[in-house]
């Protein structure tokens, strides 16, 4: 056999299952000639940063145990275009390329490599500054309507959901010190809710 890889699947939600992925990516190692090392296999929302078999295949990678990492498609490798550059870059670091199911290799040593990097951090900056960009006119489409954003003067959110049992404790005799641990609350908070409803 050729080259060690590790296959990495993703699925979305619970309802959907990793088996083609698994069974499509085998082929393809079996066709390419690489030696499949291990199959991580993970549900996780491509938006989420916890990838707890993710993290696995980039140990596998920074302990120089595999040469590439096997997937159907970048999506299943990249939360976004910045996490995927990221990855990417870490993978060349230790000498690991990414290799989608249709053939296509992601090694950022080599010239195409280089090209597709460059063109995936102008994509990754242009994503930076459209979600600004958004972030900036929701604001201000918001504040042109009259809402008010931020913390509220006047607004003591957590302190308010705890005012009555600080002052029935309080009113038992506890201290500032034994309601703030017993609450989990800053003895300042405890404090402050006292003396504003005395």
């Amino acid at each position: 056999m050729g080259q060690r890889a590790a296959i990495y699947c993703r699925v979305s939600t619970a309802d959907q299952s990793c088996e083609r992925q698994e069974r499509d990516l085998l082929a393809f190692a079996v066709r390419a000639e690489y030696e499949v090392v291990a199959v991580f296999k993970e549900i996780a929302s491509g938006s989420r940063n916890d990838r707890m078999e993710r993290t696995r295949v980039m140990t596998l990678a920074q302990d120089r145990q595999i040469g590439a990492v096997l997937v159907t498609e970048l999506t299943r490798w990249g939360r976004s275009t910045m996490d995927l550059l990221g990855t990417l870059q870490e993978l060349e670091s230790y000498g690991v390329s990414v290799i989608a199911q249709t053939g296509l290799q992601f090694d950022l040593r080599a010239p195409q490599g280089k090209l597709f990097a460059a063109l995936m951090a102008a994509l990754a900056e242009f994503e930076r500054d459209l979600l600004r960009e958004r972030v900036r006119s929701g604001v201000a489409a918001a504040q042109e309507r009259g809402v008010r954003l931020g913390r509220q003067p006047g607004v003591r959110v957590k302190a308010d959901r705890y005012t009555a049992r600080v002052l029935k404790l309080r009113a038992a005799g506890g201290s500032y010190r034994q309601i703030a641990r017993d609450l989990g609350l800053s003895k300042n908070t405890v404090m402050e809710i006292v003396q504003r409803h005395r």
